[in-house]
């Protein structure tokens, strides 16, 4: 009895100087993610701020407050950047391209998945192999094709490649989550007379939301922000996005702060704003789309 009093006091000191540690661990994750965060928003904080400068102001004190808010920068910057027009190219481009790569995805992988076919391994791998081809080494071919055919200085001429870019990772990841989907929910759904277009669309689609949630994340950004296949295949100012657009603004207007960054506020501010709207969402798509790929 006496050796078990002494033991039990030595185990409850082990276990109060664990929870110190873990508590000291856990001070040191903080403030480590604290330093991340700060090295994360300072520069978006820095680069609002700036906006609000005049270009004078910027050069007296680059890491100052500004005195007041200039507010002209932004209708400045708007109306010399033509934004009116290249906000809306961007939208097309962003919003065509994504719901194509996502029908197309969702299509082509409920066939991979689900139908059963010789030549099912060779296309699925003839798509899934695309994830390995690096937008660099198209540009050239992509340039020439697209004058051959008529397409060069059209919307379809960054569409379509936009679409070809972005189908190999939607098949993989729409093909592996399809896989997991019961083949007796497939079998009862035939039984009842349903096509594979209404299986698709009334059962595979509803129940591969979450992949569909992480397609539309990976596409809306990647497309919005594609900034050298659209300049290199449109030279028309009326049809190219709001990227091109900003880059004017560090060519003759490089001296121009004020304006320049009022332009990259603005050229920020639409994804800021996907991601506080659907920040849930993309949260639960991208964790579902990872674990169930």
């Amino acid at each position: 009895m006496a050796a078990t009093a002494k033991i039990i006091p030595s185990m409850k000191g082990m276990g109060i100087r664990g929870k110190e540690i873990n508590g000291f661990i856990r001070v040191i994750l903080y403030l480590v993610m604290f330093g991340f965060t700060i090295l994360t928003v300072y520069p978006l904080i820095w680069l609002v701020l700036n906006s609000f400068k005049t270009t004078q102001e910027f050069y007296i004190n680059v890491l100052g407050l500004p005195r007041q808010l200039f507010w002209l920068n932004y209708p400045l910057s708007w109306r010399l950047g033509n934004f009116s027009t290249l906000f809306l190219n961007s939208i097309f481009y962003t919003t065509v391209s994504t719901v194509a790569i996502i029908f197309l995805s969702l299509a082509s992988s409920f066939a991979f998945a689900k139908i059963k076919s010789k030549a099912t391994p060779l296309l699925h791998g003839s798509f899934v192999i695309g994830i390995l081809i690096t937008i660099q080494s198209l540009m050239v071919p992509l340039y020439i094709m697209s004058y051959k055919v008529g397409l060069y200085d059209t919307r379809w001429a960054v569409v379509i490649p936009y679409i070809g870019l972005g189908l190999p990772i939607g098949i993989y990841l729409c093909t592996e989550y399809i896989k997991g989907i019961p083949d007796a929910v497939m079998e009862s759904a035939r039984i009842d007379g349903a096509s594979y277009y209404k299986i698709l669309g009334m059962i595979a689609a509803p129940m591969a939301r979450p992949v569909i949630v992480t397609l539309a994340i990976l596409n809306v950004v990647g497309v919005w922000n594609e900034f050298m296949l659209i300049n290199m295949l449109i030279s028309k100012n009326t049809l190219k996005s709001l990227p091109v657009g900003i880059m004017m603004f560090s060519g003759a207007l490089a001296s121009d702060w004020g304006k320049q960054f009022a332009a990259l506020t603005i050229g920020m501010l639409p994804m800021v704003i996907f991601y506080l709207f659907f920040r849930n969402q993309i949260t639960k798509g991208v964790s579902a789309g990872a674990v169930k790929g």
